[in-house]
């Protein structure tokens, strides 16, 4: 019509202009709606797992977010199934009122679902009230699991009054040298003058499961630093940094580096209750060898104060508290990881070195026998993941199939519900940087 009544030129200049002022916006809403349904779809009428977590962001936004473990062709499936605005009080009847209008919006049912993962707060935890006993109503038979990293933070948080007067002080300096930009720089000019491996201390988190292991050992990696900067501020929290006190702060460093790296095995995708299980039995384990040789005076396995005390010739001062603190994490891990038998997945893990459960049915146990009879199925038990293995024994054997992925499906950590809310909060902060710039 331009063309027409004007003439091509204004045409052009017309044809640049955008359909409408949503344009875009309406097209990723479109792609993410039908990525959405073709999830749904796949889930649709098979057994599921969710784990889920609830967190408030920085724009003080009340988020649930909520993942989801399938069957998907031969092998288990992760992915993120909604993040959804809490408007209200985040109550367990709440967040249970958002999923289940989601799952029926989706037409997905909740006697599908096998397995919930949830952190161990009263609102999700709750036996009674929690979201757990809701979801319990509505299908009586699924699975609750207590996150595993959660669990194993809540394990190693208590401290004894020695220790923690120990890890107070060091939050105490890291917050004196951090808050301060001016004692900041100067304390970085100070560890570069004396030619330190870190210029800097790390600021301590309690909602991060690593952060107290990483402020113990970069505090005693850069403690004569630290020392002195003290003494030249003329801080009275110098005089802490003694041999005792930096004797402690080793064992400390030692011990909580020892537990981000269970923390650490702990974490990641496609993570299942039998291989979470063998961390924690390990972990336990060590923590019986380091006792008795602790005991016995021999502290190889903790290398900090080890150094520590070779380099400065000092007499190992602290073993009691040592031994205390080792004692406690025992009964802390027992109470947060109840003694099981360690032996209850190895049909699972492993079905042709094992021996079927005593629990297992006449028609289970001739499925256990035919299976591990089968030369062909041992090779492929070698070549492919557990849980791909026995979906592949359910097509032919489903009651043992079945019995299997009920422990293979469920999540053992809410850690993906962690990494999403990462996520949506280094977006809303890219956005929020990206305001500012503008005005």
């Amino acid at each position: 019509m331009v063309s027409t009544m004007i003439d091509e030129a204004t045409a052009s200049k017309l044809k640049a202009i955008p359909l409408s002022n949503n344009t875009i916006s309406r097209r990723i809403y479109d792609m993410s709606k039908d990525i959405e349904e073709q999830l749904n779809d796949k889930i649709r009428d098979r057994r599921f797992a969710l784990q889920m977590d609830e967190a408030t962001d920085s724009n003080k936004d009340c988020l649930l977010i909520t993942y989801v473990r399938f069957i998907d062709a031969d092998d288990l499936r992760e992915d993120l199934l909604f993040c959804k605005q809490v408007t209200s009080r985040a109550t367990a009847d709440e967040l249970f009122k958002i999923i289940d209008t989601y799952l029926r919006e989706a037409d997905l049912k909740w006697e599908d679902c096998v397995g919930i993962c949830t952190d161990g707060a009263q609102a999700m935890a709750g036996r009674r009230g929690g979201l757990q006993a809701l979801i319990k109503r509505v299908s009586p038979n699924v699975q609750w699991t207590h996150c595993m990293i959660h669990r194993e933070a809540l394990a190693s948080k208590q401290l004894s009054p020695d220790l923690h007067d120990v890890m107070t002080d060091v939050i105490t300096t890291v917050n004196y040298i951090k808050t301060r930009p001016v004692k900041a720089r100067i304390f970085s000019a100070l560890c570069e003058e004396m030619g330190s491996d870190h210029t800097a201390v790390v600021f301590h988190s309690e909602s991060r499961w690593l952060s107290r292991g990483k402020v113990l050992s970069r505090v005693f990696e850069l403690w004569d630093e630290i020392r002195i900067f003290l003494e030249e501020e003329e801080n009275e929290l110098a005089h802490k940094f003694n041999n005792k006190f930096l004797m402690k702060l080793a064992y400390l460093s030692d011990m909580f580096q020892k537990l981000n790296e269970l923390n650490l095995q702990m974490q990641g995708s496609n993570t299942h209750l039998p291989h979470l299980a063998d961390k924690i039995t390990s972990f336990t384990r060590k923590l019986e060898m380091w006792e008795q040789r602790v005991t016995e005076g021999n502290i190889d396995s903790f290398e900090n104060l080890k150094s520590f005390i070779e380099v400065n010739k000092l007499q190992n001062t602290v073993i009691p508290c040592m031994k205390a603190h080792i004692s406690a994490l025992q009964k802390h891990f027992q109470r947060y990881f109840p003694v099981q038998d360690p032996t209850q997945y190895d049909w699972i893990r492993d079905p042709f070195s094992a021996t079927p459960p005593a629990e297992f049915s006449t028609t289970e146990n001739e499925q256990f026998i035919d299976v591990t009879s089968d030369s062909t199925m041992r090779l492929e038990f070698k070549s492919k993941t557990l849980a791909a293995f026995w979906i592949g024994v359910e097509k032919d054997f489903p009651l043992l199939g079945k019995r299997a992925l009920a422990t293979l499906l469920p999540f053992a950590t809410s850690y993906l519900c962690e990494i999403g809310f990462s996520a949506v909060a280094s977006i809303k902060t890219e956005y929020r940087s990206k305001l500012d710039i503008e005005n």
